[in-house]
Order: structure tokens, then C-alpha cells, then sequence
């Protein structure tokens, strides 16, 4: 494992994964808990264009994604509070148009074709440049920033909008805020997981702690740490057996998902047995000396 640190651009791939391990959950969490868990994939749609606009430009296309993406997320979010009529069709011709976009404008580009978003679309460790490290390191800055340091915010307007709105949270700027950091983290992932697979990290994570924990510290806890252990997994498995990360990121998120849904019912019974205990315990401690406990 430690010849992995040996080759150049094996250490940026693994510094990226482990920015994305990090980062995908810590964002995924809120979308989950808003049943908007499709919203990465819609926003990997709408990235594509970006990316293309970065070849057409000649400019790093993880910025110019980072800008489309953003635009293509603010205006989710704008069909999604004003109830346009038939919003579903709305959001499919964004979601689509974005793919279409992209593979328009990669044609257009100066020596571009399909083959060049290929990478992007599916993830590819061998092409991360520093260049795109120093983007990924700013950028998962950014949404780390927003979804610890507003965790509780986040949380309540994801819990209950009229209630947070109640209680005084800008609750449409919190919403706004989410859907921004939602695209930055999946320029974040895109050159490791790829923008067809990158949903799947935000959600898989968080979906598979749920099984296992209670209360949303411990789950975005436990969902960073499976994050992390998929991303830095699923990198080195494309070294090893030449395939491509992202495929091999999922893989693994869906097999952790597996394995906790069968050992969860065993937890489950774990808990309520000392559930039982406790109580009993509580009972024979408050009864009345000489009193008989009713079991």
C-alpha cells in the first residue's frame, strides 16, 4: 500500500479522494434529510456544461463547472420555491439540456470531442493535476466551512422550513447557501468519482450510517468516516486493478450499505436489551426496602 505514495500523481489522486470522502457526505447529509438525495446527480448534468465551456475556453474546466454548476443549482431551487407549473419538466430540461450543452460545446472547443469529458464524467486518477488539487483543496474548504459551521442552521431548515422560518433563519438563503455549496462539492468530486456517479457518494454515506446510529452528530460522524474509507478504498482499487475509481468508490459504498442493513437488526436488539436492563436496574434501585419488583 505504501508504493501507492511513490508515483506523483497517486498522492494527488489520494489527497483528492480523501477531500471528497470528506466533503460529498458532510453535504449529502442535508440533501438526504431534505429528500432531494437526486439533486447531485441533476447538478452532475448541468456541471457537464461547465466542464466543456472550460475546453472551449482553454481554462481550468473545474471552474468554469464550479460557476454552471452553481447557476444550474440556484435555479433548482428557484423552480422548487415558486411551484412552476409542471416543475418536474422543468427540471428535466435542465438536468438534460446540461448534458446536451456539454457535448455541443466539447465538439465546438478547439481539438475537443467526447472522448475528452470521459474523465469527467466517470473519474479518472491519472489526470488529476496539481492545479486541480489546488481547486479541490479550495473548494472542499468552502463546503466544509458551510455545513459544520452552520450545521445546526442547516439542519433545522432541513428538518422543518416553516419551523425554522419561525424562529427567525433566513431560511431561503440557507437554502440557497445548501444548493451552492450541493454544486461546489460535486465540481469537488468530479475528477474522482466522476459527475455520473458523484450523487452516489453524497448519499450512499449517509444512507448507511443512518442504518447504524441516532442523532445527526453521530451520523455525519460516521458518514464522513464511510466516505472517507470508500474514497481512499475505491482510489487505490483503480491503481491496483486498473478500473475505473469511481465505479469502484460505488461498489464499495453499496457493499458497506449492505453490510450494515444486516448487522443494524443485531444493534437494534443490542440497544433494547440494555434498554431493558437499564430500566430494571432503575426500578430495583428506586423500590421500597422490603418491597417485592414486579417483573
Amino acid at each position: 500500500m505504501i508504493e501507492l505514495l511513490d508515483y506523483p500523481f497517486m498522492q494527488r489522486a489520494l489527497l483528492a479522494a480523501l477531500l471528497v470522502g470528506v466533503a460529498a457526505p458532510a453535504v449529502g447529509i442535508y440533501l438526504v434529510q431534505r429528500r432531494q438525495a437526486i439533486m447531485g446527480d441533476g447538478i452532475g448534468h448541468v456541471a457537464m456544461t461547465g466542464v466543456a465551456l472550460g475546453f472551449l475556453l482553454s481554462t481550468n474546466p473545474v471552474w468554469t463547472a464550479v460557476l454552471v454548476s452553481a447557476l444550474g443549482a440556484v435555479a433548482m431551487e428557484l423552480i422548487r420555491w415558486y411551484g412552476m407549473a409542471r416543475g418536474d419538466i422543468a427540471l428535466s430540461l435542465l438536468f438534460y439540456g446540461g448534458m446536451a450543452g456539454g457535448v455541443m460545446i466539447v465538439n465546438l472547443s478547439p481539438g475537443g470531442s467526447n472522448a475528452d469529458l470521459m474523465t469527467y464524467l466517470f473519474g479518472s486518477i491519472t489526470t488529476v493535476s496539481p492545479e486541480d488539487v489546488t481547486a479541490i483543496v479550495a473548494l472542499s474548504a468552502f463546503a466544509l466551512a458551510v455545513c459544520l459551521g452552520l450545521r445546526r442552521q442547516l439542519f433545522a431548515v432541513c428538518q422543518d422550513e416553516e419551523f425554522a422560518r419561525v424562529t427567525g433563519l433566513p431560511v431561503r438563503m440557507l437554502n440557497l447557501l445548501l444548493a451552492v455549496t450541493a454544486a461546489v462539492t460535486v465540481t469537488v468530486a468530479m475528477r474522482v468519482v466522476g459527475l455520473l456517479l458523484v450523487s452516489a457518494l453524497m448519499v450512499l454515506p449517509v444512507v448507511a450510517a443512518q442504518q447504524v446510529t441516532r442523532g445527526f452528530a453521530t451520523t455525519l460522524a460516521l458518514s464522513v468516516a464511510t466516505g472517507v474509507l470508500v474514497a481512499l478504498s475505491g482510489t487505490a482499487t483503480s491503481f491496483y486493478a486498473d478500473v475505473p475509481p469511481g465505479a469502484s468508490i460505488v461498489l464499495l459504498a453499496i457493499a458497506l450499505f449492505a453490510l450494515l442493513a444486516v448487522v443494524a437488526p443485531l444493534l437494534d436488539r443490542v440497544r433494547s436489551r440494555a434498554g431493558a436492563r437499564h430500566e430494571e436496574h432503575h426500578r430495583t434501585q428506586e423500590a421500597p426496602e422490603g418491597a417485592t419488583v414486579v417483573r
